[in-house]
């Protein structure tokens, strides 16, 4: 054994590395027959550390034994389950370049900084953002929520809500199905959940008159509203709040407006009628969205936009003596990332997002998310064709959300709908979740998977139906 941590034998390593890779290419390329599947007792038990060193090689043949075969199975094709990305091809270079260049990309002036502001420049570029907006790369739209809402929350108390904290009491609003990460960024920050006001909805979206009602009701009651969320693709069924009537609102109102696009704002690349779902959204203060979702990227990597820099720098830059930048040498390159968020430790997320858009093109990935859209109407109109089944919500981007046989109770439904997701998991079919809609328990579609094709769309809701042939309380009803 040396005194260092690197291999003893650099062409031992090599050839384990190389299989390593050899193995994760073959898993890749043979998406289809790697559906997610239950993690074996004896597997999960194996994964107790003894802190016993066992070498590389061992560990790449652990890596490929007992880790591939194990994850959530969302690189399978007819995988659609909650809104998971599906992963690229272009991911495992960007990785393997990642993990050897070791970056801390929290500031200094090297190669990765540069990436970073590269694909920050490309999606303000395709939002349709100023020159003038920021960004920030982060684990994803919760984290960027927070950033956002933060800055917001400057613009509303002015910079000394930084060293005082809250004074008064601050409401925001978004639709009644707008996600929980603004819930979480609403508490994080010291302003309480009751404070996000809910305002109805329908398949169009937060109802506009409802949102300026409420924002009247809170002035006169002495309150502060200070922001309002949109939703550009709801989590539940896809929907698109109309974002240019909430930036009226938001102008007229002086409010900030941020937009939750965690998967939605990328139909901006899409064909129409898609892309047109995002209009407006160009007129945001703030937006969050995943690269890891509807840009397919390995996890984790989610954006922040932020229209106006200089209020983005002045909510979070902080440098004390022992990260002064000198301006030359490697303690320059002003902005460092580290000011514009809550995090100086930051791997280099960009390289994965920069490997892809090199890659494949924005065309490429406008062409995969409008097929995602073709394919979830698609299921949409095989639903409505089926005997039994039926539609709980219009099929208006990439969700689908149905139930099974519409025939029976709404318990019943329930009931079926949760156990026909639960057996088509376990099988290896394809992997819906489940949401709630009217009172019932509902099959959830998010194609968000690049490896999806007409046929599985097929395949799937056969699949359904003689699942629910099977388990239907009346099966004559199919």
């Amino acid at each position: 054994m040396t005194d260092t941590l690197d291999p003893e034998n650099w062409d031992d390593f090599r050839a384990s590395a190389h299989a390593l890779l050899d193995a994760c290419i073959d898993h890749l390329a043979d998406a289809r027959a790697h559906p997610w599947q239950p993690l074996p007792e004896e597997t999960r038990q194996g994964y107790a550390l003894s802190g016993e060193a066992r070498g590389e090689a061992a560990t790449a043949r652990r890596l490929i034994d007992d880790m591939l075969p194990y994850g959530t199975g969302n690189t399978h094709p007819r995988f659609w389950g909650w809104v998971h990305g599906t992963g690229l091809a272009s991911g495992l270079l960007s990785e393997m370049a990642a993990a050897t260049i070791n970056a801390n990309c929290g500031g200094r002036d090297h190669g990765m900084i540069h990436v970073e502001h590269a694909v920050i420049d490309w999606a303000r570029g395709i939002m349709g953002f100023p020159e003038t907006a920021s960004g920030v790369l982060v684990t994803g739209t919760s984290q960027a929520t927070v950033i956002a809402l933060a800055t917001a929350r400057q613009r509303a108390l002015g910079p000394e809500v930084r060293h005082k904290g809250l004074s008064g009491r601050l409401t925001a609003y978004a639709g009644a199905g707008v996600h929980n990460a603004t819930r979480k960024a609403i508490e994080l920050l010291g302003i309480g959940a009751d404070n996000l006001r809910r305002i109805p909805e329908d398949d169009s979206g937060l109802q506009i008159d409802a949102l300026r009602a409420a924002i009247a009701e809170d002035r006169a009651a002495g309150a502060t509203p200070f922001a309002i969320v949109g939703t550009a693709g709801s989590v539940d069924f896809g929907r698109f709040d109309d974002l240019n009537a909430l930036a009226d609102v938001a102008r007229d109102e002086a409010l900030w407006l941020h937009v939750d696009g965690a998967f939605g704002a990328w139909a901006r690349l899409a064909e129409d009628p898609w892309r047109g779902l995002t209009d407006g959204i160009e007129r945001a203060d703030s937006l969050a969205c995943d690269f890891h979702k509807w840009m397919y990227v390995p996890y984790d990597c989610g954006l922040c936009l932020i229209r106006d820099g200089a209020e983005h720098y002045a909510a979070f830059a902080a440098r004390p003596a022992y990260l002064a930048s000198h301006g030359e040498g490697l303690s320059g390159g002003d902005p460092w990332f580290c000011d514009f968020g809550t995090d100086l430790s930051r791997g280099a997320r960009a390289l994965k997002v920069w490997t892809a858009v090199e890659s494949y093109g924005a065309a490429g990935f406008g062409a995969a998310i409008t097929a995602n859209c073709r394919a979830a109407a698609r299921m949409g109109a095989a639903v409505t064709d089926a005997p039994a089944m039926a539609l709980m919500a219009p099929v208006i981007s990439n969700l689908c959300v149905f139930t099974a046989d519409a025939s029976l109770p709404a318990a019943a439904q329930s009931t079926l709908n949760k156990a026909i997701a639960s057996a088509l998991q376990l099988d290896g079919t394809a992997v819906f979740s489940t949401t709630e809609a009217g009172g019932i328990t509902c099959l959830r579609a998010a194609i968000t998977n690049h490896r999806t094709t007409p046929e599985d769309i097929d395949a799937a809701i056969a699949a359904v139906a003689a699942r629910a042939q099977a388990l239907s309380p009346h099966p004559s009803a199919q």
